[in-house]
């Protein structure tokens, strides 16, 4: 945050003509007047080739170079890992020993070069998929069975007949798999960069009242390594609707927007909200960006529905943006039910040593019942009786009184970093989230699920209005809660997280969310 937050600086649209900037400036009640630099062509004037270097936003050039070369390693290690594993039984991808040479050259040149070609065309390396959403990965899996068309349709024509299937079939699925392994630790570096450093994101000018300018400033803020920064705002209802307000960013009105861009270092504009609602403004907006390297983004005032149940539909050239009903039912429901039921039947099993350890553990540090069990509201507000490893002490119901004066959180939950009820035990349980396992019960039996929003206790729990609507799912051992802050978020912000997994749901979602949880458990996060 700046330092000068409560200094809005903006400037003024003057009449006449200007043939440069000028450097004359006015104060108006801390608000800084500059003459608008005049507005550059409309697109037309220009070769149909030439592209403007981008100023500011080169991180994807030296990100797309490594990726390349993991790719490229990860294809040709597949191609090495199923040689050796199919050497003894076949002779490799072609009879190697009539010419080795050939060979080796189709299985860690050309075949690894393939699947850079085929990703290419199926632009898993644009920079608009990179680091953020899971486009990237979909990409991959289409240039992966893109290969493994063109490798079958190759091996058909020319007629190859000694071909190994197992060793094809398991050299083009382990370069699939390594790809998407390299994809995602290139993607957690890059958000450390970014979480980090501050590098490698998008400098972002954001376009529209200051009300709307802000809630996009917010939203994009809150998740760093999706590396967009705005770095100031170009408000469309004039500077006095600015006037007197705290802003993070510079606040400008009536400045050409590409000149405002080029003045504080930016790559993209983010129209928003009734902004691009502007007859023709945000079409001749996209003209005048046209080869400046500048990224233009649409942030309609339709918040918290992901991409794929937004559709536009163009309509005689009016783009129709339609919102599909969230997935509550189908086969992606059975798949996540069966998926919940084999991993807690699995986890249940392999877990009873640590269970045991857990609770010689907990008898020990007091004598009670290992687990506790509490009434908790489920899938559409049927109550049942969450699992948990005991952490506090026998009489925590008892003291609870005398302590609800230091409740470090709003809502409905009572939170003490320092809760003299945990005892020492429990205190770690809570902080690895050992003690949230044998919740894998309640899975077992289908009171609830690996991911979804978490279960509240019945005798608490306000469940009107919005609310509510978080028990059209089933709970969760972990859910987006969960991974964005756990106990660090706010009630308000808690719930706002619930309703955009209940509305966006997905069997992919629900995979991003477990891959989320290992990092977040592994760092302790929000846990007490």
């Amino acid at each position: 945050m700046r330092e000068d937050m409560g200094e809005v600086t903006t400037s003024l649209q003057r009449p006449g003509t200007y043939t440069g900037r000028s450097k004359e400036v006015r104060h108006v009640d801390s608000f800084e007047i500059q003459p608008p630099t005049p507005p550059s062509h409309n697109g037309v004037p220009r070769s149909a080739w030439a592209r403007a270097r981008r100023r500011v936003s080169r991180w994807h050039r030296p990100y797309i170079a490594a990726l390349l070369l993991l790719d490229f390693g990860a294809a040709a290690l597949a191609s090495f890992i199923s040689i050796q594993i199919f050497q003894q039984a076949s002779s490799g991808f072609y009879n190697a020993g009539e010419d080795p040479t050939w060979f080796y050259t189709v299985a860690f040149l050309l075949l690894p070069l393939g699947w850079l070609v085929l990703l290419w065309g199926n632009r898993a390396y644009d920079r608009r998929y990179l680091g953020l959403g899971p486009d990237e990965f979909k990409r991959v899996t289409r240039g992966g069975v893109a290969v493994a068309a063109t490798v079958s349709f190759l091996a058909f024509a020319t007629k190859t007949t000694n071909l190994s299937r197992w060793t094809v079939g398991t050299a083009l699925l382990g370069a699939l798999l390594l790809i998407l392994l390299g994809r995602m630790l290139a993607r957690l570096v890059l958000h450390l960069v970014r979480a980090r450093a501050g590098q490698a994101g998008h400098r972002m000018v954001l376009v529209g009242t200051l009300p709307e300018c802000l809630d996009v400033y917010t939203a994009v803020t809150r998740n760093p390594g999706a590396g967009l920064v705005p770095v100031a705002i170009q408000i469309t209802d004039g500077y006095a609707a600015a006037r007197g307000m705290r802003t993070p960013v510079p606040v400008y009105a009536g400045r050409d927007v590409l000149a405002l861009v080029r003045e504080v270092g930016g790559d993209t504009i983010a129209v928003c909200g009734s902004a691009s609602a502007e007859p023709g403004e945000l079409r001749r907006l996209a003209w005048q960006l046209e080869g400046s390297g500048v990224d233009l983004v649409v942030a309609p005032q339709l918040t918290d529905i992901a991409g794929p149940r937004v559709h536009i539909r163009p309509i005689e050239g009016l783009p129709l943006l339609y919102v599909e009903e969230p997935t509550l039912s189908g086969p992606a429901l059975l798949a996540k039910n069966v998926m919940d039921k084999v991993a807690a039947g699995l986890g249940l099993l392999l877990l009873v040593p640590l269970f045991l350890a857990v609770a010689v553990a907990i008898r020990l540090s007091d004598p009670g019942p290992v687990f506790f069990r509490q009434p908790r509201v489920g899938h559409e507000g049927r109550t049942f009786r969450v699992w948990k490893f005991r952490t506090m002490y026998c009489d925590a119901e008892d003291r609870l009184a005398g302590l609800v004066d230091q409740n470090e959180t709003d809502g409905l939950l009572f939170k003490m970093k320092q809760d003299p009820r945990v005892f020492p035990v429990g205190r770690f349980l809570r902080a690895s989230s050992l003690d949230e396992l044998p919740q894998l019960i309640n899975v077992l039996w289908g009171e609830m699920s690996l991911v979804g929003p978490r279960p509240l206790p019945a005798d608490d729990g306000d469940f009107l209005g919005d609310v509510r609507r978080r028990l059209l799912v089933r709970p969760g051992i972990t859910g987006l809660w969960q991974v964005s802050g756990r106990s660090d978020l706010s009630w308000d912000e808690a719930v706002r997280l619930d309703l955009y997994y209940v509305d966006n749901w997905s069997l992919a979602y629900d995979l991003s969310i477990l891959w989320r949880t290992v990092g977040v458990v592994l760092a302790r996060k929000g846990a007490y």
